[in-house]
Order: structure tokens, then sequence, then C-alpha cells
């Protein structure tokens, strides 16, 4: 994590629980269109997200920590793709819980589950 991010962001990190870690990392990595690498620390395995000054985080394997009805809800950049993030979302295993909407000067989103199970937003300042 650089400096920039602490200095600007209020989230810093975040941990997605997982149920398949392989399954995740490449419903992830193709519905973020970004690099997610698994890696293995002490006997414990785990997937990173590519990032380089911004947020980062990590894909644990912790199914029983899944909630797909509450708790925090994680925006997701998938900013001037968002019908290629849901659709690829549906492509490898997720749901759409809410199309994609506006919410208001903030963009649009869309709510989804994951391929595990977990509620995330996918979030655009254009409904491209």
């Amino acid at each position: 994590m650089g400096e920039f991010n602490y200095k600007k962001n209020r989230a810093v990190w975040f941990d997605i629980p997982v149920a398949d870690l392989t399954r995740a990392t490449k419903f992830y990595a193709e519905v973020l269109g970004i690099g997610v690498t698994q890696e293995n620390f002490d006997e414990f395995e785990f997937s990173v997200m590519d990032h380089e000054d911004g947020n980062g985080g990590c894909l644990v394997p912790k199914p029983d920590e899944i909630s797909s009805s509450g708790g925090i809800l994680l925006y997701l950049n998938v900013n001037g793709r968002i019908h290629d993030a849901v659709s690829k979302a549906e492509e490898h295993g997720g749901s759409i819980v809410q199309e994609i909407h506006s919410i208001g000067p903030h963009g649009f989103r869309a709510l989804i589950l994951d391929s595990e199970g977990n509620r995330v937003a996918l979030h655009s300042e254009s409904n491209a």
C-alpha cells in the first residue's frame, strides 16, 4: 500500500471471503478486468487484486464469512465498462441482484452476488 493510499483513501484494503479460491480468482479477474494472483504465505493461500497506488484487497478462503443479504457493501470500480462487467459476472458464476441504475451525481451501479455468494456493487461514473 502506497503513501498516497494512506493519505487520500478512506478504505485502504479489503478482504473478500470465498469458498473456492480458484473460481473466485477467475471471477474477479474477468469482472474487474485486472490481474488477480493466487499466492501462498506460511501455508495460507489467498489471492491479491492488482493495485499500484490505489486501494488493494485479497480474496481469502473463509466460506463461513460469506454474506449475500447484508453487511458491508463494497463498491468495486468498473469505470467505463459497467455493462461488460455485469455480463462477465453472469458468465463466471455470479448473479444480478439489482440491474445497472443511476445513483444520481455519483454515477451508476449494479448490485451482484459474486461467484461465492458475496453481495458487492459494481460502480462506474458513466453508463458505458
